[in-house]
């Protein structure tokens, strides 16, 4: 799962599902969000797999920052969790 999300407003930009979890996913979902918002001056928060590469074939800016990232962290986990709970029911 790839989702994209303001950490100062909290607004979820995007939620994508795909079958792997390697660089060609990645630079897809970013591709659908440079094309829905335009994300020149955007930073994103990453974790060092394959989305620095990804982020590079846009020319796009990353930073790692492993506060912020748990946070994030925990947040993933909430949206699996009532997704489960919304299969489940």
């Amino acid at each position: 799962m790839y989702a994209a999300i303001d950490t100062d407003t909290k607004l979820i930009l995007d939620v994508a599902l795909f079958g792997r979890h390697r660089t060609d996913p990645a630079a897809a979902f970013l591709h659908r969000l440079e094309e829905k918002y335009g994300l020149s001056d955007t930073v994103f928060l990453v974790d060092q797999f394959g989305y620095q590469t990804a982020l590079a074939r846009y020319g796009l800016s990353d930073w790692v920052n492993y506060t912020e990232q748990n946070l994030i962290g925990k947040w993933f986990h909430t949206l699996k969790m009532r997704i489960d709970r919304f299969h489940n029911s």
